[in-house]
């Protein structure tokens, strides 16, 4: 039985395996997408080979390793990204390895291959002057500052990750008494986000505005259609800008989307709520993962130094009142 190609596998890895058997989302199919293009320029510019000219045998661990690197070298990329491209790479061999035992000690090896340790930077996220000066940066008087500034809103008060926030439709708004906004997050989970008075007013007004079809972008870019994630950051970065002369401690900050949903969870843990409703809230997987939320947020810290001794104050020393505690302690 002839073995199957490299081509043959990689379409088989997408339809058969990602889309058949475990349903992936589109966000998933994106990153994996993005990461077998990247791997395929990077074969031909260094092994002259057209990606269907490649065969299984050219993607061995040391060659795997020399494109990682690349990432990081000429590309820029983080740690984080490396590992997050080796992921996707470790999961097609890892199919390669179950359909095509033949290649199963080259599979075994790119498996073996660890992921990169990186640093866990203290999380960024915005005080209240710096929403407000980002807040009022968009010019309301024209239809692009409107959208904008109702967009920021909910952002900073949803915590809604980039993709939920630009999937957002009229109809996922549901506004009156409980208001909220439904999304879809990761892997598919549904949940529903409560709305502040604030934000429903200008929510609404936006609507009103808008007379969009239930079915419509809640946040169309002037084409109509959704805005895409790099408008989003583009938007965000515009209107830092405006805002820094207003609240220059902004200029200390790179301000992106992924910021204001960290500035949300800050402004929920800063008024007590805790941190399992944080992990509903954001739609986080566990309740773990906002322990950073924890490490970020100085009040919590200065709370806790006001419980302790004050300086100027002689320490008090243990003094044992039994001839046999004092005997050892003073071994």
């Amino acid at each position: 039985m002839t073995a199957a190609s490299l081509p043959a596998l990689v379409q088989a890895f997408f339809t058969d395996r990602l889309l058949r058997q475990r349903r992936a989302s589109p966000h998933t199919i994106a990153g994996y997408r993005d990461a077998f293009r990247l791997l395929l320029r990077f074969a031909l510019e260094q092994l002259g080979k057209t990606p269907t000219e490649l065969e299984v045998e050219d993607l061995d661990a040391p060659f795997i390793g020399e494109f990682l690197d690349h990432l990081e070298a000429r590309r820029g990329n983080s740690a984080r990204t490396r590992n997050a491209r080796l992921a996707a790479i470790r999961s097609f061999f890892r199919y390669v390895a179950l359909n095509e035992p033949a290649h199963a000690l080259l599979c075994q090896r790119i498996l073996a291959m660890p992921s990169k340790r990186h640093e866990r930077r203290t999380i960024e996220f915005l005080d209240r002057p710096e929403i407000d000066a980002l807040l009022a940066a968009p010019d309301t008087s024209t239809w692009t500052g409107r959208r904008d500034r109702t967009l920021l809103l909910v952002a900073i008060q949803t915590g809604l990750r980039v993709s939920e926030l630009i999937g957002l439709r009229n109809q996922d708004v549901i506004l009156g008494t409980g208001a909220h906004v439904r999304c879809e997050g990761k892997g598919r989970k549904h949940r529903c986000t409560p709305l502040r008075k604030d934000t429903v007013v200008m929510v609404e007004a936006w609507q009103r505005e808008q007379r969009g079809l239930p079915e419509e972008p809640l946040f169309p870019s002037l084409r109509g259609g959704p805005l895409s994630r790099d408008a989003v950051e583009r938007l965000v970065a515009k209107h830092v800008a405006v805002a820094q002369p207003r609240c220059p401690s902004l200029e200390r900050k790179k301000v992106t989307p992924h910021l204001l949903r960290h500035t949300a969870a800050m402004e929920l843990l800063q008024h007590g709520v805790d941190r399992s409703v944080i992990a509903l809230w954001l739609g986080h997987e566990s309740v773990e993962t906002t322990q950073m939320y924890l490490h970020a947020d100085l009040r919590l810290k200065e709370q806790a130094l006001s419980r302790t001794t004050p300086v100027g104050v002689k320490p008090g020393r243990y003094r044992p009142d039994d001839g046999l505690l004092a005997f050892l302690e003073a071994l």
